[in-house]
């Protein structure tokens, strides 16, 4: 086995010592931890998103609706989803009530029921 001189030890000593640092700070930049009020801002931008789409899809059904007749009839459904809707992810999060998780489980209950109303009126409108 050659005979490392005394630079080459000491540098690969320092690469060593420094390396656990270097992945240590990239794995921390990579992960940014999210406190939870961060957490909920993210599922309320979310949910605003979805409920966009949930709008434009409604304006494409409701005109539909009122084409086949069905106008009222689509109006009133999507009342009674409305308030489904809301009263399902009440108590989805109610388990969680005054704790900082409550309005993020709410939110993502919110978010993913409104998505698949989305879908539901989209598929409506494409008939």
């Amino acid at each position: 086995m050659p005979f490392l001189s005394t630079p080459c030890i000491s540098f690969a000593l320092a690469v060593a010592l420094l390396a656990p640092q270097v992945q240590a700070q990239t794995r921390s930049d990579q992960l940014q931890a999210q406190t939870q009020s961060e957490m909920n801002a993210s599922a309320a931008r979310d949910y605003r998103a979805a409920d966009a789409a949930l709008n434009d899809a409604w304006d494409g059904a409701r005109l539909f609706g009122d084409a086949i007749g069905q106008g009222d009839a689509l109006l009133a459904a999507q009342r009674l989803w409305l308030a489904y809707r809301d009263a399902a992810c009440e108590v989805q999060a109610s388990p969680l009530t005054g704790g900082t998780l409550q309005p993020m489980v709410q939110t993502n209950c919110l978010t993913t029921l409104t998505e698949e109303r989305t879908r539901m009126l989209l598929e409506f409108n494409g008939y």
